[in-house]
């Protein structure tokens, strides 16, 4: 067992200082009953290990695993009420606090349930529907934080949550009132305070916010390109995507960092032609990681907007799909990296940095490992910023898109290897059979393609990964005890277009033509699987341990057709993961939705629990009176459920 000491440090002052009730077992004295364990943020440490020390659920027991309760969201009733309003699916994770459950529902209503038996305690409306429907993904919300509010009476708890119509919501945990003493009556217009006049539907926000001392740190979701048939007319209608400090207490915003530089400040200078004046998003809208001894919280900041025409922004353009570490108390940077020079792929961090202590080379690091779309793993050391292995600058493709310049070379680190597939060739092309491998020659000579990075075209490119991963927002999970790194992934190849607009319209030179998968020969893949995969890596060493197919998705369809068995061939499908001390949890639809649990060590399925829904959020575990629970957010429209297992 490897670095424990280290561990359970952080792990218990998480525990301390985020909320959890008592610890777990292995993290008390000898002697001592541990009856129970609360899951405290969004990934339960700051640092987003999804990693649990539970172990009633393992190997010997997990053939016991029972519902023990269904709770069928309040959404489902408002959806009915309202359908014009279609949430997408219910993909939060719940936290736990002293028996309570909170989560959020796509539509913006929080509930407090008793995490024993899924009993409404309250239940509280936001009302993110009243502005019509949110920008980019739509009514969709991952989850809520917890917060403890000093008061003459004593300690308050308050549970904070960022809402899709772009407001910031203290309520009472205790009674589900908002505090009145926070902003306007409970909440905080999250439109106010970037800079500029801002129109709420293109701004919203679906995180689970996370939160050092009073101060919570809020990205956003952001248009980072003309969607749908409505084109902007000017280049400024995409919002910035700075990131602010708000203080808990009052709702007051304490500062803000422009992820666009202003004049004068840092990476000003990566703006051609004062691009910087005009140009959007640049924002965070997945979940951000925080260091509380450290005081820093750590940002995955996506692209610049229009995500796949950069001529109007020519440069670098910091600080763009870039990793910032922002100090809590002031918002001052205090390191960054950048991950992709002048962004054309939608190539955004897509899911929180995931903070690890590892020892390399007998050196020990207090690290962060960021997983990104393109299947790269980007290992800093998050104190300094520094690559932890040599990250190299290496030329890529040019463009052949009128007014665009791409950067001449992009970071590629030397280690750890890409978790999946990179580029297209002949030899990442579908091989089953050599008139499989000809039928898909055959379909990528009509698009311009090649290696990773290679830029989007007016013909149309083939870009593998797609914008979807690689990676994806839920993420991996890390075993600080074995320093093993879980990271599920996708291998999903799109065509990625640029269509010249009407200056008369629009002031957008060119944007993409939508979003296009490309399919392969004889309704399969394009490519060799696995599709969807789960890879372990060694974080002290750099080293992958096992690959697995993260189900068995088209394979008899593959054995129907005459060709030999190749074996679980993966889904394309966001596989969110759990981790405790022996086991390795997936949540997946597998031809039919279960919870997947696996041997840590080699990937081997242990056992399948069939689910009533398709899962959507990650999973979570907690105890409560000696028994352990795993929950997961399941289903959406007007069926979405969160499905509670334990042992009987």
């Amino acid at each position: 067992m490897r670095h424990l000491p280290t561990s359970l440090v952080f792990t218990l002052l998480a525990a301390l200082l985020f909320a959890c009730s008592d610890s777990e077992e292995a993290l008390l004295p000898p002697g001592v009953e541990s009856t129970g364990y609360d899951w405290a943020n969004y990934g339960n440490d700051p640092g987003h290990s999804k990693y649990a020390p539970l172990d009633q659920i393992n190997r010997d027991t997990i053939d016991n695993l029972q519902l023990a309760w269904i709770w069928d969201s309040v959404d489902n009733q408002a959806v009915l009420e309202r359908p014009q309003f279609v949430p997408a699916g219910f993909k939060a994770t719940p936290i736990t606090r002293d028996g309570v459950l909170y989560v959020s529902t796509p539509l913006g209503h929080i509930a407090a349930l008793d995490a024993k038996t899924g009993e409404e305690k309250w239940v509280f409306n936001t009302y993110t529907w009243e502005h019509g429907r949110p920008a980019n993904n739509g009514f969709n919300h991952r989850g809520v934080t917890y917060w403890e509010k000093t008061t003459p009476n004593g300690k308050e708890p308050r549970i904070i949550m960022s809402t899709a119509n772009a407001f910031l919501w203290s309520i009472d945990a205790v009674t589900g009132k908002p505090d009145p003493t926070f902003g306007s009556n409970g909440k905080v217009d999250l439109t106010l305070g970037l800079g500029r006049a801002i129109n709420r539907s293109m701004i919203a926000h679906s995180a689970a916010v996370p939160i050092v001392g009073d101060t919570v740190v809020l990205g956003s979701v952001v248009y980072d390109q003309p969607m749908f048939d409505d084109v902007p007319a000017k280049l400024t209608d995409l919002p910035p995507g700075h990131v602010r400090g708000f203080d808990l207490n009052t709702g007051e915003q304490k500062w803000i960092f422009h992820t666009i530089p202003q004049e004068g400040e840092v990476g000003n200078d990566t703006w051609e032609d004062d691009s910087w004046k005009v140009t959007g998003a640049t924002n965070i809208w997945t979940m951000l990681s925080a260091d509380p001894e450290l005081g820093y919280v750590y940002l995955p900041i996506g692209n610049p907007g229009n995500d796949w025409y950069g001529g109007q922004r020519l440069g670098d353009n910091l600080f763009g799909t870039s990793i910032v570490a922002l100090d809590v108390e002031n918002g001052e940077r205090v390191w960054h990296y950048q991950i992709v020079h002048h962004e054309l792929w939608d190539y955004d961090p897509p899911a929180a940095p995931t903070l690890v202590d590892i020892t390399v080379n007998g050196r020990e690091i207090k690290a962060l490992a960021q997983v990104s779309k393109q299947a790269f793993i980007y290992v800093l050391d998050r104190v300094t910023g520094e690559p932890v292995w040599p990250i190299e600058e290496r030329a890529v493709p040019l463009s052949t898109v009128p007014g665009e310049r791409v950067s001449p070379t992009q970071p590629f680190p030397t280690r750890p290897a890409p978790f999946d597939l990179q580029g297209i060739s002949e030899d990442t092309l579908i091989d089953f059979t050599a008139e499989l491998r000809s039928e898909a020659l055959e379909i990528i000579e009509q698009f311009d393609y090649g290696m990773l990075y290679t830029p989007p075209s007016l013909r149309g490119t083939i870009n593998l990964p797609g914008w979807t991963g690689g990676a994806e927002w839920s993420g991996a999970a890390f075993d600080p005890e074995t320093s093993m790194y879980f990271i599920p992934s996708v291998t999903s190849p799109i065509v990625v277009q640029v269509v010249e607009q009407d200056p008369a319209v629009t002031e957008f030179r060119y944007i993409r033509d939508g979003l296009r998968n490309v399919n392969g020969p004889q309704g399969l893949p394009l490519t060799k699987p696995p599709y969807g995969r789960i890879s372990a890596l060694d974080l002290d060493t750099g080293e992958y341990q096992w690959v697995r197919a993260n189900a068995q998705g088209i394979r008899q369809q593959i054995i129907d057709m005459g060709i030999a068995d190749p074996g679980p061939v993966g889904v394309v499908n966001v596989a969110p993961l759990l981790v405790t001390k022996s086991l390795l949890f997936q949540a997946i639809n597998d031809g039919i939705p279960v919870l997947r649990a696996m041997d840590k060590t080699t990937g081997e399925t242990i056992a399948d629990f069939d689910l009533p829904a398709i899962p959507q959020g990650a999973p979570m575990t907690y105890m409560i009176d000696g028994k352990q629970y795993i929950s997961i957010a399941s289903g959406g429209g007007s069926d979405a459920k969160l499905i509670t297992l334990s042992l009987p």
